[in-house]
């Protein structure tokens, strides 16, 4: 999305600082809310509420932008709404049926380095040596984070999962970058891919609804997910891109493993391990190196 945005009006101050702290708490936390709302929904449903959520909360952005709106952009809003947020949702939302909500968030880190390796494709821009490097130390994490076992989980799938997820991110930004870039207002275009992406869902949402109704609790924790974690966080994100540019703004992917695994090591008792703590130090380090 970073790809569309204007340039920056403002530098760095305490209020840009704590609205960058904010973000990364806010995106952390949606690990913690998938995780304990996935197992009583099931990954499709919990997807199809969160963007449902999302995309209402973003609607006014898009109405203020419809007379920008041309038909031709309906095809590439739809296949960014599947590619940057169906699916990616749905392997983070599968990933926390069963596993700690830090291994996604971590995972999610990993969406720098797909970034930069999926604009050789659409862009021809050249890796370096040191941004191969950068990859195979972040793959080097992934393995460290899939061979770990937490409280007898086997967290090699989420893992999967996850890094799946975040080569789906890398594409997506790619995707609003050569097809979108310029045609609508940031948020407008977060609106419209998220209503796209509910409307591909739905029909798999609506099969595979729980029969067992679940609780207050969970239902708190969707429409946490959508509308603050989808919804607001997009506003906010876009917000801080305004102030200080977007390579900055993407700092904040720093943040969400600290934030998804604290999150769950304070509310959900989740522990963080070893393991979780090299695959992120790998895999962070790996993201410092090729933005470097």
């Amino acid at each position: 999305m970073s790809a569309i945005a204007p340039a920056p009006t403002a530098g760095w101050s305490a209020i840009t600082v704590g609205e960058l702290l904010l973000l990364g708490a806010i995106w952390g936390a949606s690990f913690l809310f998938m995780r304990i709302a996935a197992p009583a929904f099931g990954a499709l449903p919990l997807v199809e509420l969160r963007l449902g959520f999302g995309a209402l909360v973003l609607l006014p952005f898009l109405w203020m932008a419809r007379h920008a709106f041309q038909p031709r952009l309906l095809a590439a809003l739809a296949l960014v709404g599947i590619v940057n947020s169906a699916l990616p949702f749905a392997l983070f939302a599968w990933a926390a049926t069963f596993a700690p909500a830090g291994i996604g968030a971590i995972c999610n880190a990993l969406t720098v380095l797909f970034t930069a390796i999926a604009a050789t494709a659409f862009f021809g821009e050249r890796l370096g040596p040191s941004r191969w490097f950068a990859l195979a130390l972040g793959l080097l994490g992934v393995v460290v984070l899939a061979s770990g076992r937490i409280e007898g989980v086997n967290v090699g799938a989420a893992v999967v999962a996850g890094t799946a997820a975040a080569m789906c991110y890398g594409i997506g930004a790619n995707l609003v970058r050569k097809y979108l870039a310029g045609a609508l207002p940031p948020a407008a275009v977060a609106a419209a891919t998220l209503g796209a992406a509910a409307v591909f869902m739905a029909p798999a949402a609506a099969l595979t609804w729980p029969e067992t109704p679940p609780g207050a609790g969970e239902w708190a924790a969707v429409v946490a997910l959508g509308v603050v974690c989808t919804g607001a966080a997009f506003v906010l994100f876009y917000r801080l891109i305004r102030k200080i540019g977007a390579a900055r703004a993407v700092m904040v992917t720093y943040l969400i493993p600290l934030f998804g695994a604290g999150w769950a090591w304070w509310l959900l008792d989740e522990p963080v391990t070893w393991a979780m703590v090299v695959a992120g130090a790998l895999i962070l380090g790996s993201i410092a190196m090729s933005r470097r």
